[in-house]
């Protein structure tokens, strides 16, 4: 069972599991990305943010002046309009501002000359299925024949029941695998993941995107979903990237995009790409919601794209259903919390080796199911509620969500804030 769900574990597990997780990035992107600040194993607070060595992002109507101010630059291709991924020259002017990192010179430089925000890192977004970058613990082993938790009971799944149908869910993670004995997953579709390492084993992520997708069947049992490949190395991608994937799945016309990742950035200032992605792209489609984790720090830091107010940002409940899980971050940025500890659902058929403190080196075996804790996994049960909602009153995603969130502050926690549970989906309709 997860060690820190209701606030109990110790602090030097935590810190030793970060620490991991952190290296196993460190491993994936290699030179590519840095971690600040970088002397991060020192802190006490550990890593503020990671970003991409050598690049920044920059609005497009910035552009011209920033290149002007750096003396070059080179802009990159892809991306969406509005932002620019620019590669740096070689060398900062030399009156920038020291730091270890040349990339933090040129943004330093900037923040005196153009103001903060103008030039920004390209974060580093991961998934955060309980501390952070990183599912709130790894895949836990289960009994054979256990069934998913949470589920709704078969009155809920009944005929004209709030079951999702007709609603259209696409989520960003690491992709998705067949999971042959969790019928409730029957008709799920999207990007086959590279779930198995070159010994045959479970790698570290893999099967996220299968286990999110069986939270969001298992309360919203007809919902359409489309489970997209993106995050693939180490369950993470560039900021800039993300924009673009973003920006692709509308061609999917989703009702929801489900989103179990983020980011904390440099001064909690809004993820520039985005912020772009949000601004031009999701609040020109009516109706469109997207939901998003909330993270697992444990703290009241912004963690994008959830605290955007634009999106529903999902933290997580203990396992007692009342208090917020240890790991969960908060605030009032936050919009609503749902179950996120020791849920079971369906995963990958293998075997894995854990990679994190105190269970680094431990073999689990699983076969189809496993146990998982994180706002990962709060977050499509609270996209399940909002589809579940939608095909009963007509509604459309944002309209729904704003209904559920105002009934969710209807039975608010003191001390978390307003929680949302399986069976909440029409209970605002009396």
């Amino acid at each position: 069972m997860a060690q820190d769900g209701n606030g109990t574990g110790g602090s030097q597990t935590n810190e030793r599991k970060y620490a991991a997780q952190i290296r196993l990035i460190l491993e994936a992107f290699g030179r590519e990305v840095e971690v600040h600040p970088a002397d991060w194993e020192k802190q006490p607070d550990g890593v503020d943010y990671l970003c991409r060595a050598g690049t920044v992002l920059v609005r497009d109507e910035d552009l011209t002046r920033v290149v002007e101010l750096f003396g070059g630059g080179t802009p990159a291709e892809g991306g969406i309009g509005g932002v620019t991924r620019l590669q740096l020259p070689d060398k900062p002017p030399p009156d920038a501002p020291e730091d270890p990192s040349i990339t933090l010179r040129f943004i330093k430089y900037a923040d005196l000359r153009l103001g903060r925000g103008v030039v920004t890192p390209e974060h580093l977004f991961y998934v955060c299925p309980s501390v952070s970058p990183c599912p709130a613990t790894e895949p836990e082993e289960v009994p054979p024949g256990i069934p998913p938790d949470p589920v709704l009971p078969t009155p809920f799944l009944s005929a004209g029941a709030a079951d999702g149908r007709g609603v259209k869910v696409v989520v960003l993670d690491v992709g998705w695998s067949d999971a042959p004995g969790a019928y409730w997953l029957n008709g799920v579709t999207g990007d086959p993941e590279n779930a198995f390492d070159g010994a045959g084993r479970i790698r570290p992520y893999a099967g996220h995107g299968t286990f999110i997708a069986g939270v969001m069947r298992a309360i919203a049992r007809n919902v359409e979903i489309v489970v997209k490949s993106y995050f693939t190395a180490a369950g993470a991608m560039w900021e800039f990237d993300l924009a673009q994937a973003l920006d692709e799945v509308l061609d999917l016309a989703p009702d929801i995009i489900s989103l179990s990742a983020g980011t904390r950035t440099r001064f909690d200032l809004p993820a520039l790409g985005l912020d772009v992605f949000i601004q031009t792209r999701l609040n020109r489609v009516n109706g469109l919601a997207l939901v998003a984790a909330a993270g697992n720090e444990g703290t009241r830091d912004y963690f994008w794209p959830a605290a955007f107010p634009e999106a529903v940002g999902v933290g997580a409940l203990a396992v007692n259903g009342r208090d917020r899980a240890s790991f969960s971050n908060f605030g009032g940025w936050v919009d609503v919390y749902a179950p996120g500890v020791d849920l079971v659902n369906a995963y990958l058929t293998g075997t894995y080796e854990c990679t994190e403190p105190p269970n680094a080196g431990q073999l689990r075996d699983f076969t189809g199911m496993a146990r998982w804790s994180g706002t990962s996994f709060a977050t499509p049960l609270v996209a399940a509620l909002i589809a579940g909602r939608m095909s009963v009153t007509g509604e459309n995603a944002k309209q729904a969500a704003d209904a559920l969130l105002a009934f969710a502050m209807t039975q608010p926690e003191p001390g978390v804030g307003g929680v949302l549970r399986a069976g909440d989906a029409l209970a605002s309709l009396g």
